[in-house]
Formats: C-alpha cells, sequence, structure tokens
C-alpha cells in the first residue's frame, strides 16, 4: 500500500505543482552560476571561442541573452554575494575574497522566505556568515572535499538527484534552488580533453598565441562543456518533475576564467556576464536585450517577479529590478555599471592592489589605487606569463606589451569600447578625451563616495572581511 501511495504522489506532482503556480502566479527560480567562465566562451554570445555549450546555446533559443550584464567584482565571493544581496561588494563587507557580509545582512532566501518560498543551495557556497543566507537546504556536491565558508580548496560534481528530492519534498509553495557548481575553475581535469586540438583553437585577441596559451585554453574548453552538460542535467531534472514551464531558470557566467586580462582585473573579460534568462510564456524565445545590468540587480528583479516589493534602492540595497528588461518592455536599465577588485588576501597577492572601474555602453574607465605597486597572483609568474615575456623578449611587441600590463598598470586607463571592444589601447592621456574622463570619474567618484569606499584605505582594510584571515590572526593570539 505504502509503494501504491508514492507512485501515485510522484505521478500527481507535476500535475499538482503546475496547477499551483498558475493559481498563485509565483514561479518557481532556478539559478545557474557558473564559476571562473568568461561570457565569451558562452558560444551563442559570439566569441572568439572555441568552446562548445549545445545546452546553453539551445537554453538562449528559448529565452533571452542579456548582453549588458556585468559583475560588480572580478573574484569569485565578492561576486556572489553580490547578486544574493544585492548590495555591492564594499558596502556589504564582501569586497576581498573569500570575504563574509557585514552581521544582519539580509540575502535573496530571506525575502524570499516572507514570499512563500522554499530554498536551496546546490553546490559552492563561498559566502558568509551563514546565518545571513539562511537557506532552508544546503546540498553538496558529490565527492566534495572541504567546504563552509571558505571553499577555495572544495571540489565535487553536482547532485541533481538531490536537487530532486528538495523539490519533490513538498508539491504546494514554490520553490528557489541556487545552483553554483565549480566548474570551469582551475585546475581543469574534467571534461573530455581530448575533443580540443591546442593546435586548432580560437583564441580571444587579447591572448597572446603559444604552446603554453593553447595548452591552458584546451583543457578550460574541456571544462567548459563539462559544465555545459551539468546545464543540461538540471533541465532534465526540471522537465522529469514538471517544472520546466513554471519556472523562471537564470545562467551566469560569473566573472572571467584565470587567464590574463580576465579574472582579477576590471576589464570586460573579467567583468562581463554571459547571463541568460527563460521563463515560458513571459519571455520572448530566441531574443537578446543589451541594458546595462548588474549582479545587484538579480535580488529586486526576483522579488518583483515572486510578487513582492523589492527594498528602495539606494536606501536599502543597491539593485533595481530589471524584470521590464526580461519581458522585452524595455532596452534601458542602467547608464552606468561600475566594478572594483581587492588584490589584497588573494593568493600570493600584493599588500595592496586596488582597482576601480565605471562603464557606459561606450566608454570604460579604470583607475588603479596602488599604480607604483606591483599587481602579483598565483600566476603572474607562472609557466604562462613565462611563455608570454619570452615571446616578447624574442621581438613580439603585442606579447611584450600584455605581459607587462598584467603586472604594471596606470592611474587611469581608458578605452573606447566602439572601436578596442578588447581593451588593448588605453587613450586616457589623450587630450581629446580629457573630458570624457572628466566625466566617468565623477560618476566613479560620486559611487564610491555612496559605498564608503575610501580607496587605498578600504583596500588595506580588506583583511578584516575574510573568514581565513580572521581565523589564522586567532589562532596566532590564542
Amino acid at each position: 500500500m505504502k509503494l501504491t501511495i508514492t507512485l501515485l504522489a510522484a505521478l500527481l506532482l507535476p500535475p499538482l505543482a503546475a496547477l499551483h503556480a498558475a493559481e498563485t502566479n509565483q514561479p518557481n527560480i532556478v539559478i545557474f552560476i557558473a564559476d571562473d567562465l568568461s561570457w565569451h566562451d558562452v558560444a551563442c554570445f559570439g566569441g572568439p571561442t572555441g568552446a562548445k555549450t549545445p545546452h546553453l546555446d539551445r537554453l538562449a533559443s528559448e529565452g533571452l541573452k542579456l548582453t549588458g550584464f556585468f559583475s560588480p567584482a572580478s573574484v569569485c565571493s565578492p561576486t556572489r554575494q553580490a547578486l544574493l544581496t544585492g548590495l555591492y561588494p564594499v558596502r556589504s563587507g564582501a569586497y576581498p575574497n573569500h570575504s563574509r557580509v557585514k552581521p544582519g545582512t539580509k540575502s535573496l532566501p530571506h525575502y524570499l522566505r516572507t514570499l512563500g518560498y522554499r530554498s536551496a543551495c546546490a553546490g559552492k557556497t563561498h559566502f558568509g556568515p551563514m546565518s545571513c543566507y539562511p537557506f532552508d537546504k544546503l546540498l553538496p556536491m558529490q565527492g566534495e572535499k572541504g567546504g563552509g565558508e571558505d571553499e577555495a580548496e572544495s571540489d565535487g560534481d553536482l547532485d541533481t538527484s538531490g536537487m530532486e528530492q528538495f523539490i519533490r519534498a513538498n508539491s504546494t509553495p514554490p520553490f528557489c534552488l541556487y545552483i553554483a557548481t565549480h566548474e570551469p575553475h582551475g585546475p581543469w581535469t574534467k571534461g573530455n580533453q581530448a575533443a580540443y586540438d591546442p593546435a586548432k583553437l580560437k583564441l580571444p585577441p587579447y591572448l597572446v598565441d603559444t604552446p603554453e596559451t593553447r595548452r591552458w585554453i584546451a583543457t578550460y574548453y574541456a571544462e567548459v562543456t563539462y559544465m555545459d552538460a551539468q546545464v543540461g542535467s538540471v533541465l532534465r531534472m526540471l522537465e522529469k518533475t514538471g517544472h520546466a514551464r513554471d519556472t523562471l531558470f537564470l545562467f551566469f557566467s560569473e566573472q572571467g576564467n584565470s587567464v590574463p586580462q580576465g579574472k582579477w582585473t576590471c576589464y570586460d573579460p573579467g567583468i562581463r556576464v554571459a547571463a541568460i534568462a527563460r521563463w515560458p510564456g513571459q519571455i520572448k524565445p530566441g531574443t537578446e536585450n543589451a541594458a546595462l545590468v548588474q549582479y545587484v540587480d538579480v535580488l529586486p528583479t526576483l522579488l518583483a517577479v515572486a510578487g513582492g516589493k523589492p527594498p528602495a534602492a539606494p536606501a536599502e540595497i543597491d539593485g533595481r529590478s530589471f524584470l521590464d528588461v526580461l519581458r522585452g518592455q524595455s532596452d534601458r536599465h542602467r547608464e552606468h555599471v561600475f566594478a572594483q577588485h581587492t588584490a589584497r588576501g588573494i593568493i600570493k597577492g600584493p599588500p595592496a592592489y586596488g582597482t576601480r572601474a565605471v562603464r557606459d555602453t561606450r566608454w570604460k574607465l579604470i583607475v588603479n589605487l596602488e599604480p607604483e605597486a606591483e599587481f602579483q597572483n598565483g600566476i603572474s609568474n607562472g609557466t604562462l606569463l613565462q611563455s608570454w615575456r619570452q615571446k616578447g623578449e624574442a621581438g613580439d611587441p603585442f606579447a611584450r606589451t600584455q605581459a607587462a600590463r598584467y603586472t604594471r598598470r596606470p592611474a587611469v586607463e581608458l578605452y573606447d569600447l566602439q572601436v578596442d571592444p578588447w581593451e588593448l589601447n588605453n587613450i586616457a592621456a589623450k587630450p581629446e578625451h580629457a573630458a570624457v574622463v572628466a566625466r566617468l570619474r565623477t560618476q566613479l567618484d560620486a559611487w564610491m563616495q555612496q559605498q564608503g569606499d575610501e580607496g587605498d584605505k578600504t583596500e588595506r582594510e580588506a583583511n578584516e572581511h575574510q573568514a581565513r584571515a580572521r581565523a589564522g590572526k586567532k589562532a596566532k593570539a590564542t
């Protein structure tokens, strides 16, 4: 008898779930965030790339590509916490990597709970303190090592069976599933590496073409395709549970991968996001929108989708709902997007090397707060950069320039994205662009002031916001 009831419940769950969604007008929500994926390596965004992403390409054909979407930071933890809190990193306190928001900060699970949603986080957390992220369920990766707020060494595979159990556990309330895979974060060991011949790869223009670069990118592309297959597994799981049509599915590529000019920088390969939204009946399939949007805008948008009233901006949060963009009712959202990077506290990082940036649809201004310092991290003296330096020493001017600018950058950089979309030609010193620099600097300074960002002082206090740094200090004192 018990088995019969269980089978009957499984058969009735999809129709009951669909009926509930129709009655409440509250869609289920799935957020899938990749880890260290460059926006141009989702094939349907136009590349140049040799990566194969068939499931994401299909998702885009069924929904909307957001081509003006940006992260407010170029490392993982600040990016994710901005998405979940609707706050820019310095304001929330989560601005260095492996960071924590200020105690008492509210996040997406807080707000959705008041609207009747169950929530689960599947995979990587990389946020804290956990009291500020009260998901109803934490679903770890299969075979995961480590864990907790500071998951620097954690790895594992997504467990869609655990997600399915969470969905089926209650057929009445709507659910929010936040999925954070570890892929394609390095080291790139997953996927079919034989599928990518280094000699035949397409490389973006900002990379120096060396055998070492091609070997790195080939293994990275294999893991990009592996991540794409995970997206496919989640989509199949939604179909299996009867929730393919009553769910808003959001995919985000996070910040860029860990090759130069990507992660750890405020160039577009480090902060631009491949964002895709599918919502049957609400989002027109096969469309795209270039409105400027940021991660901080996700939280208020989801609250509006769920029928709630988002917190006021900028009094309570920094984000604003872009629901009209999702529905194709507007192609404008923000006039400017902002970003920052804090190098203090990254692996093999310098005492201070802060970067701030502002961008509109044409111009990008980058301010390096400690231009006299040298940027350092885990790859600045590694084999990839060494191959670039060797090619530069052999007479290649592009290789010499790209290798040098990774560790030494001027106080101010300006790029005309209309003619230089890959940010290779800094024109900040040209007199004819002085007015543009002044206009964008005014915007950036106003944003920093509103955020409580004191520049170099804020950079040198970064360790106070890191769980690992505080733990080390406490252990040393003990």
